[in-house]
């Protein structure tokens, strides 16, 4: 007969194991890297809110012009294609230095619509044109927003034409893996190319 103490013992043994388990928290994966964006540059046709802290008169909105440039009260002309915010304050700020004797109120720059960031997609998909995303994306996005290749895309032969000075840059991508759910390696370690303003993506 066995005793009744080792009876108790052995009943305990799963149980404590059991309890080991649960009070052992388990792995957690990585969180994977927030997506680094870089720096967004004014493009002409965005909308942008210039406040004048203290000066009501001098807040206003303003819509880039095509050439690049709009006009601010007691500045004039300012260059806003291409530029940080940050640019634009100080352009304005130092433009507004005569208008004052102590020190200039601060000026903040927001851009309240990005309108003027746009890409092209042009080829082989099913509705072909201008884009205005609103958030910067890569060139697989691009092609879904454009209702995605057609039946006889070459899509492992994408080529992005960028705009660089008077040339253009052109960079092949393939776009068929992840366009079949199997994305590569490097497809997934972020090898599909970020878009900027101005792009021009072909599916031939």
């Amino acid at each position: 007969m066995i005793p009744s103490r080792l009876v108790l013992a052995l009943s305990l043994l799963p149980i404590s194991a059991a309890a080991l388990a649960q009070s052992t928290p388990a792995p957690q994966p990585a969180g994977s890297p927030a997506p680094q964006y870089p720096a967004y540059r004014i493009n002409p046709g965005d909308q942008l809110e210039v406040y004048v802290w203290g000066e009501e008169r001098l807040s206003r909105e303003i819509r880039v012009l095509p050439d690049g440039t709009f006009s601010f009260p007691l500045v004039g002309r300012v260059q806003a294609a291409g530029q940080l915010p940050a640019d634009i304050e100080r352009q304005i700020s130092v433009g507004l230095t005569e208008q004052y004797r102590g020190q200039v109120p601060q000026v903040t720059v927001s851009v309240t619509a990005p309108a003027g960031f746009q890409v092209s997609v042009a080829g082989k998909v099913r509705t072909p044109g201008s884009i205005q995303p609103g958030r910067y994306i890569n060139v697989l996005e691009a092609v879904i927003q454009a209702g995605g290749p057609t039946e006889f895309a070459d899509t492992s032969n994408v080529t992005i034409l960028r705009k660089q000075g008077a040339g253009i840059e052109r960079i092949r991508v393939r776009l068929s893996d992840a366009l079949r759910g199997s994305p590569n390696d490097r497809d997934r370690e972020g090898g599909l190319p970020q878009l900027l303003s101005g792009d021009t993506v072909v599916v031939p």
